[in-house]
């Protein structure tokens, strides 16, 4: 057994590690309740989840057992937790941060390694101790021009941001998510930026084609990739339902689908990129409802997940496909006093700005950084 390129940076920067945290069945869920491990809970409320894939994570630095834990975001999985518990989350833009040794040609056109963290201080500081990509690597950035953490407190230019408080599809989302973008729209104005209610030209088709299509060749590929080193066939007690469905639906997927799902994902980013020409920034909810209750997304019941599950990433996913960097801070309640995260997207590249505008707005609105120990039940 090895260190990951990634792991290997933080054990150089002297980060001390503690240990494995509990995630969902191969990632493939927005809450963290796998039937092998259980569910994990919310530390702000322990009916509710803490969200997912890296739901334990979140969980871990809400309660203030680690100041910051990685994560992993291929559809929201670093976003959505940040947004249920009350925290940090920044995905890098594509090619960011390292994925080596793991062969993720299918997975990391989507996915990508960063944190989840209190402040952005933390944000900043791990992403410069991480950030760079390896000689041979499918996926390159360029590098900032200077360290992040120098962004924290800069103050930023002005900016055109554009406010939206619908989903791709079109639907509306809860109120609570809605009256969050609207304070966070005016907190801008205050602080000097032009606020435009605007949404992009969602590409729905293609950005359905590409999650449904990419995340389920990469999922497949792991598993059958295990099971070589086990040396036998997949059993059918394997996989949690929802988790063999998505496998058994990407086995009777041609070599052709997935390149057009590629293809796909290259139509969907340039068909965003002029909205993000013509605006610095996108501000939406992380995701469009509140926190859920545990067993609302419960992966032993496929049509359940396929139809509450959307709900989730819709607003988190369409930014892993076209790689741009998504930052959600923790800047409202819902009415029951869970948090709700706002997301701020920029273009490729752009994590500078996000820090920027951040740390401005940190500042200007600070959250509550205190852990929540002991957990509320």
């Amino acid at each position: 057994m090895a260190d990951s390129e990634l792991v290997r940076r933080y054990r150089a920067a002297g980060l001390v590690l503690i240990g494995l945290t509990n995630s969902p069945e191969l990632g493939k869920n927005a809450s963290t309740e796998p039937l092998l491990h259980g569910p994990t809970r919310n530390p702000r409320r322990l009916t509710h989840s803490a969200g997912g894939s890296s739901g334990g994570s979140a969980a871990a630095v809400a309660a203030g057992i680690v100041v910051a834990a990685h994560g992993n975001d291929g559809g929201g999985s670093i976003r959505i937790p940040a947004s249920m518990n009350g925290l940090v989350g920044l995905k890098p833009s594509r090619g960011r941060v390292s994925a080596t040794p793991a062969l993720t040609a299918f997975s990391y056109p989507i996915a990508i390694n960063h944190a989840l963290c209190r402040s952005m201080r933390d944000t900043a500081l791990l992403l410069d101790l991480t950030a760079g990509s390896l000689p041979g690597e499918p996926y390159v950035t360029a590098s900032p021009t200077r360290p992040y953490v120098d962004e924290l407190g800069a103050m930023p230019r002005a900016m055109r941001i554009a406010v939206s408080i619908t989903t791709p599809p079109g639907e509306p989302v809860h109120d609570d998510c809605a009256a969050a973008v609207h304070q966070t729209a005016a907190l801008l104005r205050s602080l000097g930026h032009m606020v435009v209610a605007a949404s992009p030209p969602w590409p729905v088709r293609d950005l359905s084609q590409v999650m449904r299509t990419v995340s389920g060749a990469a999922t497949l590929a792991n598993v059958r990739a295990r099971l070589a080193v086990l040396g036998r066939d997949l059993r059918d007690d394997d996989l949690e339902p929802f988790t063999r469905v998505m496998v058994d639906a990407a086995a009777g997927l041609s070599g052709v689908e997935v390149v057009e799902a590629l293809q796909a994902l290259e139509r969907a980013a340039l068909a965003l990129g002029p909205f993000f020409a013509e605006h610095d920034v996108l501000v939406t909810p992380t995701i469009a409802e509140p926190v859920p209750p545990l067993g609302l997304l419960d992966t032993r019941d496929p049509s359940a997940m396929v139809s509450r599950a959307g709900r989730y990433s819709t607003l988190t996913s369409p930014f892993n496909i076209t790689g741009q960097p998504a930052l959600s801070l923790p800047l409202a309640t819902d009415r029951t006093g869970l948090p709700i995260g706002v997301q701020f997207t920029t273009s490729f590249g752009g994590e500078d700005l996000l820090i920027r505008l951040g740390s401005q707005i940190e500042a200007a609105q600070p959250w509550d950084t205190r852990p929540v120990w002991p957990p509320i039940g």
